[in-house]
């Protein structure tokens, strides 16, 4: 339960936050139940077809999924970002009229009382540092997106970890705020460090 618990869980830069890259968006295994944003595995069905047994099964998963105190902080940071999906770029922004990489991290985290540096780059100098292989959804990832530069400008929080796949949620220039995978060419060139906060 678990594995199945962390493959459910699925930014204001010095220089610029993000690039004019065009990303492909890349959708993971969850989706939008309610208002207050809960996620389930879209592929969760029911044994038996009835209303009720449905409505059972769910409310004994999300009980199940929401144990470790650590964890639920995890899972509420993710869909404190995830909410604002589609929302456009904006140098600065922490709101849903426009954010920028280290604002959507920040406003995550700080909907949940976590208070983060508000940088990408100061964001980088906290945390413990984890290989990328080793991610957990909630840990945020590190990018240097600049030709000249090689100071970090563009971060991202990890949503979902699929086998050989790591998702992460981030504001882009060209495109707002997305879903992206690290596996993108583009992402991948670009990726710094990863950092576990919690």
């Amino acid at each position: 339960m678990i594995r199945v618990f962390f493959a459910l869980l699925l930014s204001l830069p010095l220089i610029s936050c993000g690039s004019s890259h065009k990303s492909i968006t890349t959708t993971s295994t969850i989706s939008k139940t309610n208002k207050k944003t809960r996620y389930v595995q879209q592929d969760t069905k029911p044994i038996i077809s009835s209303p009720e047994t449905k409505q059972k099964r769910e409310l004994i998963y999300l009980s199940e999924i929401e144990v470790a105190d650590e964890n639920r902080l995890r899972y509420n940071i993710i869909n404190n970002a995830r909410q604002f999906e589609g929302t456009p770029y904006k140098y600065g922004g922490t709101t849903d009229s426009g954010m920028d990489c280290s604002g959507l991290v920040y406003t995550a985290f700080l909907q949940e009382s976590v208070s983060i540096p508000r940088v990408s780059r100061s964001m980088a100098q906290e945390g413990e540092r984890v290989a990328a292989d080793n991610v957990t959804p909630g840990d945020l990832l590190f990018f240097v997106t600049g030709r000249k530069s090689k100071h970090i400008n563009h971060v991202g929080l990890v949503v979902d970890v699929l086998p050989g796949q790591v998702l992460f949620i981030h504001s882009s220039t060209s495109q707002g705020v997305i879903v992206s995978s690290l596996n993108e060419g583009y992402w991948n060139n670009a990726f710094k460090e990863a950092r576990k906060y919690m």
